[in-house]
């Protein structure tokens, strides 16, 4: 199977070298607006893609993402450059949307007309409202990554907290890929525990803990950026396992951003991934507050989605 990344910036490279180990394709082609630096990543990477046998990572162009089964579009302005990088901005990353979407209007129709039954991967912010753009252009197989790394630090800062193995965690984030993105607390578990019981074991203040909690994965990020200068490592996995999911079409439950047309935008819910994409929404239980976040989330990615000009 060939894998396409369009964009070989900080967050396209940690995406290839993620994904050459898991061996899940046979071919992954790379693309960027300057050809020379995507031969300059994958003349890196490609020594270390001997040792793992049987994947063929080379650069192209929009004509070699033929017969992809998967593309990854991770173009584009990133926070830093862009100026989201302010934890007092309640535009977050959506303050990159314009920019990006010009980007992408460039990159759509030509990866449409070549790969039109390709399954497009959203990687570059903001994603949600950049899916959505990508199926107004034409083309309608897309998903974002949504808050599957959000989600993935929920649940690292609690197993921290609790002193637990995070694969016994379960904890999701909803909604947004952005500031208005939803914690729910209240089906957050670890081995069918609510953590609101353990932390009344250990008798730590509720709400002093969600929002330490809260605070420290929103602004994950901002605090990546400013000790190396990009958030790409953990993206790059999270799109490689994303990736793995629909090759091998697992049928894993996680919380991806696709199309629900109940909300009228792009935004995660948890959902059934396989190779046809996301394929069915299983909404987790969710107290009146968290539902009413959710609604204010879906409605600020319509709002964001009303400003593109497509």
């Amino acid at each position: 199977m060939k894998i396409g990344i369009i964009g070989a910036g900080a967050v396209g490279s940690a995406c290839l070298t993620a994904l050459v180990p898991r061996r899940g394709a046979r071919e992954v082609v790379v693309l960027n607006r300057d050809r020379k630096k995507a031969r300059g990543l994958v003349t890196d990477v490609q020594y270390g893609a001997v040792l793992s046998p049987g994947i063929e990572v080379r650069d192209g162009d929009y004509s070699d993402l033929a017969g992809a089964t998967l593309v990854m579009i991770t173009a584009g302005v990133n926070e830093k450059t862009g100026g989201a990088t302010d934890r007092n901005d309640p535009a977050g990353r959506l303050r990159l949307l314009d920019t990006n979407v010009e980007v992408y209007k460039d990159i759509v129709p030509r990866l449409h007309a070549v790969a039109p039954e390709a399954l497009v991967l959203v990687v570059t912010d903001p994603p949600d409202p950049l899916a959505d753009a990508v199926r107004l252009l034409g083309h309608e197989r897309v998903l974002s990554t949504g808050t599957y790394l959000d989600s993935l630090r929920f649940r690292f800062h609690l197993a921290r907290r609790l002193n637990v193995n995070p694969s016994s965690v379960e904890a999701q984030i909803l909604g947004e890929h952005g500031t208005s993105a939803v914690f729910v607390w209240s089906s957050a578990r670890v081995a069918g525990t609510p953590i609101r019981e353990l932390l009344e074991q250990s008798s730590q203040n509720w709400e002093e803990y969600c929002r330490d909690i809260e605070q420290e994965v929103r602004f994950a990020n901002i605090a990546i950026i400013e000790g190396i200068g990009a958030s790409q490592h953990g993206i790059g996995m999270a799109s490689a396992r994303i990736a793995e999911i629909v090759l091998r079409d697992e049928r894993a439950v996680i919380p991806i951003g696709s199309y629900q047309p109940r909300y009228g935008v792009t935004l995660s819910l948890p959902s059934v991934l396989g190779g046809a994409g996301a394929v069915q929404v299983l909404e987790p239980e969710m107290s009146q507050a968290e539902r009413q976040a959710l609604q204010r989330s879906a409605d600020t990615l319509k709002a964001a989605g009303a400003r593109m000009k497509l």
